[in-house]
Parts: structure tokens; sequence; C-alpha cells
């Protein structure tokens, strides 16, 4: 009788203990999906749960308290962000409308004599105001895409598109000595893409080739629509190469850039859901770009 006893009361703690934990595991479930709810949908609801076990709520009030914070943090860091885009975007503006006048202050200079020293710092001037121009250009370009979240896509050959931009940088190549060497397959590649930004990311890793090449340049692509840019390029190293998508970054022999061309093609192939990389080995850079099946 007593062996029985006690056997029904092992039995009844295991099934309370069985519920208990059965409890735990709901209400652990329920944060997990909650909180990653919370990221997925940008929601400000905070974390609920069915379960009465103090320590879990607990728990869960101590998540919410730091997920307000992290909201907080977030609204902060996004009113900054859109601050500084609004700033950016401001000033290049108003570089642009004094810059324009000096340009045609020097053109107008064109058509008056003037002695041989005064060409010479004329043209100095012209140079470097040639050369803002396209930084403040270059600056403003990337304030706009930074400012745009959604773009009109439509449906777009990479092969057609890539031997487009190729063949509108072949003259600047060619005018420094580089024979670019191109791979492309013959059967369509089809992208779900916007034209627009898919010509800027082209055009920029072909600047980019501009700037660092040491006399080469080639681009291969696979029948999957990976595309590969490479070009040797002494004034790089495997640590630079990685840096080159960072905002403002340049090396040394490309001092007269912004270094923003990688990274406005950095966030434009992001903002297509593809991928960009850079790569250095056995002194080549290799820029690697693909666009998700549609």
């Amino acid at each position: 009788m007593v062996w029985f006893c006690v056997s029904i009361v092992f039995l009844f703690m295991s099934v309370l203990l069985s519920l208990k934990i059965a409890a735990l595991h709901r209400a652990a479930d329920e944060i997990r999906q909650e909180f990653s709810a919370w990221f997925d949908r940008d929601t400000n609801t905070m974390i609920t749960l069915s379960s009465r076990d103090g320590h879990m709520r607990r728990l869960a009030a101590d998540l919410n308290r730091e997920l307000v914070r992290l909201r907080d943090i977030r609204l902060q860091f996004e009113q900054g962000d859109r601050e500084l885009k609004e700033s950016v975007t401001n000033l290049s503006h108003d570089l642009r409308t004094p810059l324009t006048a000096i340009l045609g202050y020097l053109d107008l200079l064109d058509y008056v004599e003037k002695p041989e020293q005064i060409e010479r710092y004329l043209s100095m001037i012209r140079n470097r105001s040639e050369m803002l121009r396209q930084q403040t250009e270059e600056l403003f370009g990337y304030s706009i895409v930074k400012s745009v979240s959604e773009e009109t896509s439509e449906l777009l050959s990479l092969n057609h598109m890539l031997e487009e931009s190729l063949a509108s940088y072949y003259g600047a190549l060619t005018g420094q000595g580089i024979t670019p060497e191109i791979s492309i397959p013959a059967p369509a590649v089809m992208r779900r893409l916007n034209r627009s930004s898919l010509n800027r990311i082209f055009g920029n890793i072909i600047n980019n080739a501009l700037k660092y090449s040491d006399g080469d340049f080639s681009v291969s692509m696979t029948a999957n629509g990976i595309i590969v840019f490479s070009n040797r390029s002494k004034a790089l190293t495997p640590v630079t190469a990685g840096r080159l998508f960072d905002r403002f970054y340049t090396v040394e022999s490309g001092r007269h850039s912004t270094g923003l061309g990688l990274s406005i093609a950095r966030l434009l192939t992001e903002q297509m859901n593809g991928k960009i990389s850079a790569d250095y080995r056995d002194g080549r850079l290799f820029i690697t770009l693909s666009f998700p099946e549609f």
C-alpha cells in the first residue's frame, strides 16, 4: 500500500513537472518568436507572454526595457542619418552654383588675350575647379542614392547592359593604353533590376579600373550571371582592397577621387538585393558582382 501511494505521488509530481517544463518551453518559444518579429516587422509592439511563470515574465519585462532603449537609439540614428543626408545634399547644391559660375568666367577668359604666365595660372585654376566640380557631383550623387530606398525595376539582360557600359567607356580605356579583355556568354542572363542603378554600378566599377589599373582590365561573366572585373594594381594591398567600398576611402594613387564610387556601387547593389565584393591576390584586384534570379 505504501509503495502504491509513493508511486501515485511520484507519478503526480512527474506530470506536474512535465507540465511545468512544457509551459517554460512554450514561454521561451513565445519570447523567441516575438523577439524575432520585433526586428523583422520594425514594430513598437512589446513581448507578451501567455505564461504566468514569474521568472519568464521578469525575463520578458527585462527584454522589453532593452527593446525600448534599442528603439530610441535606432530612432536617434535614423534622425541623425536623415539630417546628415540633407546637410550633404544642401552643401553639394550650394557648392555647385558658385563652381558653375567660376567655370563660366574661365570660359569667357579663353577669348581674352593674356600673357603666357597668366594662361598657365588660369589653366591650373580650371583644372582644380573641374576636379572640385567632379567631386561635388559625386558627393551630390551619393546623397541622392542614399535617400532613395525603392527604385522601379524591369526585366533586363545583364549581358546587354554590361556590353553597353563597356562600349561607352572603351574610348576612355584605350586612351589610357588599356585594351580590355572581355568574356560574356551569348545566352541572355535576365534579372529584374533598375536600369539606371545597374548602369551606375557598372560605370563606377569601370571608373575604378581607370584610376587604379596598371595597364590592363578584364571582364568575365558566367552563364549564371556572376560578373568579375579585374586589373593589375601595385597601389593596392589586400587590406586597402577590402576598404575600397568604405565611404571617402581612397588610396594614394586615387587622391583625385572622393572615394565614393565603389561605395555608391555597393549601396545600389544591396538595394537590389545583389552582392558585391573585392579581393586582392597575386597583384590583381578582383571585384565580383552578382544579382539574385527573379
